[in-house]
């Protein structure tokens, strides 16, 4: 049940998620922000159970790696997303984002998911100075079971999604622009993209 209390609110932000995030961390908005509208779960149990899976499976290994990440968009309620894809805010309809940005609704499949948009400072700092953002992809699809990534021109954030049925695929909006990898398709060969990355840790 969506919490309807300041105290039931605290006690969702509270709720630790994995190692390094708690839910708090996943509810900042711009957009609720600007509008007024709560960004809070109709569902928390769902939201608290897809956020434990994307923060324990993919945000911890690269928070552990490469040193804080930080988190740029992450949950959506319904009412927000569809403000926001209402305003042209770059927000998919959504029954497009159900099982991504909107972690509390099931996909049209039934399937469970959730994304964030995140930075990592490290990588974003040798973005800055010419770096090819496809070397994290590579890295990323290497060494994590993400369901999609689509990256981002601004300080190379990228969308990171964990998905009950992990697509596998790469999308980005910087050049070169388009689909890396596409419906689970693999190459061999990617390890000389990242050869100066830090060693992978788990958490």
């Amino acid at each position: 049940m969506k919490p309807r209390s300041v105290a039931a609110l605290e006690d969702l932000g509270r709720i630790r998620l994995s190692r390094s995030f708690f839910m708090r961390d996943f509810l900042y908005s711009e957009i609720a922000n600007h509008y007024g509208v709560p960004n809070v779960p109709e569902n928390p149990d769902l939201a608290v159970e897809v956020g434990k899976r994307l923060c324990g499976e993919l945000l911890e290994p690269l928070n552990a790696t490469f040193g804080r990440i930080a988190i740029r968009s992450a949950y959506r309620s319904p009412t927000v997303n569809a403000l926001g894809n209402e305003k042209g805010h770059n927000c998919a309809s959504n029954d497009k984002n159900y099982a991504g940005h909107i972690w509390d609704h099931l996909d049209s499949e039934g399937c469970r998911g959730a994304t964030a948009c995140v930075v990592v400072p490290w990588f974003a700092d040798r973005y800055a100075d010419g770096a090819d953002w496809r070397s994290l992809a590579y890295w990323i699809h290497d060494h994590l079971p993400y369901s999609r990534l689509q990256f981002f021109p601004k300080l190379a954030a990228f969308n990171i999604s964990w998905h009950e049925r992990p697509a596998r695929s790469i999308y980005s909006f910087s050049k070169p622009a388009g689909y890396l990898l596409r419906d689970g398709s693999t190459s061999d060969g990617f390890a000389g993209y990242y050869t100066d990355f830090p060693q992978f840790r788990r958490a």
